[in-house]
């Protein structure tokens, strides 16, 4: 870990009249995992890109292995070792994982023809090296995100790297797949391969980096070794401040039941599933990847008929036949996909916030009154503390902790009485999750009767009342505020 093979040198980068990026300076050594943090929008994404050849910097200087690199597009980027991993999969779901890792670059055989046996046969070994059970002539769409995600970790890996970046790998990995990645990652590091590693889990940082640089507002703060600073350190850094209580919890629980769930199945993906909701009571759902909670929150919000059981909401026996129905009755859903299932992205933060209640903002009936249009978006655009330069701007234009909130604006316009929260924070900034948890709390508070699935076990024991632990579809424990520790969940959700 002697040899500097990158280095990034007073880095600016504006669009229009924004300076996303203020002259960032970047180094990278070979056999080094180097951290890169700040708060989303704080110009991470734009230094990778202008790192992959996707942007042009106004100013300042990349130098590879001590020479320096003019790196105009992406071929150029790997023409010069770089490899990018991505948060968006970018994968083609109609095509195999083999043919998914060679695409553009398929070995043929002597007649000109793409060499089938050969691409699949090279895509096996990629694939075993790194202990993935994966079958690379299974058509990428039919992969669990978890899965495509790994298909593009051996991608990027077959190109023979220097410099790879990791940008939030892990968000849709469960525990045995992310060590599964720290794995490989170790396995990189004595190949010499230097890695840029992009990630809000500070957990991980602590585990896996050697040093961590810091940028904020489109600015470097600093760079320092791993084990050298702890975690309230890298926050002040990030934010500029202290953040105080990072979980701000006010339990609050009423007797009042709002939503009771008996042997709920549907097909083979919830099985015979029970429990019940309070008003001011957050119920945290956990497991690992494909336990069956998404599923199951779905099926209570009407996006899929259940196969047998009851749910009861309000005292009131309901069989939501789609969404809307559940909407109607007061159920509130914050989907785990953000961008496919919870925005219309290129349409402005307004119509996003409004798009769930328009029926409310009605006059006579008949066309939507702007006046109260207007002042439900800006009541709860100061009420979450979105960060927008405008309603009127694509959602798609802020960073990934205020489209989360624009999310959740949208649905508590609906004036829900329960609110589903499905991964409220994944791909989400410390500083934009504290301010997440703020809200959530005084939901609660206000008596909400709110269900939280998370992977997150931090976050799910500092924030919930009581855990239901999911496995293969079942429910199969529901742990008390006395019995929710790291080691009880992942016993239960393991089978272990």
């Amino acid at each position: 870990m002697t040899d500097t093979v990158l280095k990034m040198q007073g880095i600016a980068k504006s669009f229009g009249g924004t300076h996303a990026l203020k002259g960032i300076n970047f180094e990278l050594k070979a056999g080094e995992i180097h951290a890169l943090l700040g708060e989303n929008g704080a110009g991470k994404s734009t230094l990778i890109k202008v790192l992959g050849g996707i942007h042009k910097p106004d100013k300042g200087e990349i130098h590879i292995e001590g020479k320096l690199a003019d790196i105009s597009s992406v071929q150029s980027a790997r023409d010069y070792g770089i490899g990018i991993i991505h948060q968006e999969i970018v994968l083609v779901p109609e095509l195999s994982v083999a043919e998914n890792i060679f695409l553009g670059r398929e070995p043929v055989t002597k007649w000109g023809f793409k060499d089938k046996k050969k691409i699949i046969n090279q895509a096996k070994q990629m694939v075993e090296q790194l202990g993935l059970d994966i079958d690379v002539s299974t058509h990428v769409g039919e992969l669990t995100v978890a899965q495509q995600q790994l298909v593009e970790i051996v991608k990027a890996i077959s190109f023979n790297v220097k410099i790879l970046v990791m940008d939030e790998p892990t968000s849709s990995l469960s525990d045995e797949e992310v060590n599964h990645l720290f794995v490989t990652m170790e396995k990189l590091r004595k190949q010499n391969v230097g890695i840029i590693y992009i990630s809000h889990r500070l957990e991980e940082l602590f585990k896996m980096s050697d040093r961590i640089t810091v940028i904020r507002d489109g600015s470097y703060v600093g760079t320092t070794k791993t084990s050298k600073i702890d975690a309230e350190g890298l926050v002040a850094m990030m934010v500029g401040r202290e953040l105080g209580s990072f979980y701000p919890r006010t339990y609050s629980v009423q007797e009042d039941e709002v939503l009771r769930v008996e042997n709920l199945s549907r097909d083979k993906v919830v099985k015979n599933v029970s429990f019940r909701v309070r008003k001011g009571e957050i119920l945290g759902f956990s497991g690992l990847v494909g336990a069956g909670r998404s599923e199951l929150m779905e099926t209570i919000f009407g996006a899929y008929r259940n196969t047998d059981g009851k749910v009861t909401l309000n005292g009131e026996l309901v069989n939501f036949k789609n969404c809307i129905q559940a909407i109607e009755k007061g159920i509130a859903m914050v989907p785990e996909d953000r961008k496919r299932q919870g925005l219309v992205l290129e349409n402005s933060v307004g119509f996003n916030i409004t798009l769930a209640n328009l029926g409310n903002l009605m006059q006579n009936g008949l066309i939507v009154s702007e006046k109260k249009r207007n002042e439900l978006i800006k009541k709860y655009i100061k009420d979450l503390n979105i960060k927008t330069a405008s309603a009127d701007i694509a959602v798609s234009s802020l960073s990934g902790g205020n489209q989360q909130k624009v999310v959740i604006a949208k649905w508590l316009a609906t004036k829900p009485k329960l609110l589903i929260l499905d991964e409220p924070t994944r791909g989400v900034d410390v500083g934009a999750r504290a301010e997440i948890y703020a809200i959530i709390n005084q939901l609660a508070k206000e008596g909400l009767a709110i269900i939280m699935v998370s992977s997150d076990l931090p976050e799910i024991i500092n924030m919930c009342d009581s855990i239901c632990v999911m496995r293969n579809g079942e429910l199969v424990a529901q742990l008390d505020k006395s019995d929710m520790t790291q080691e009880n969940i992942m016993r239960y959700a393991t089978g272990g």
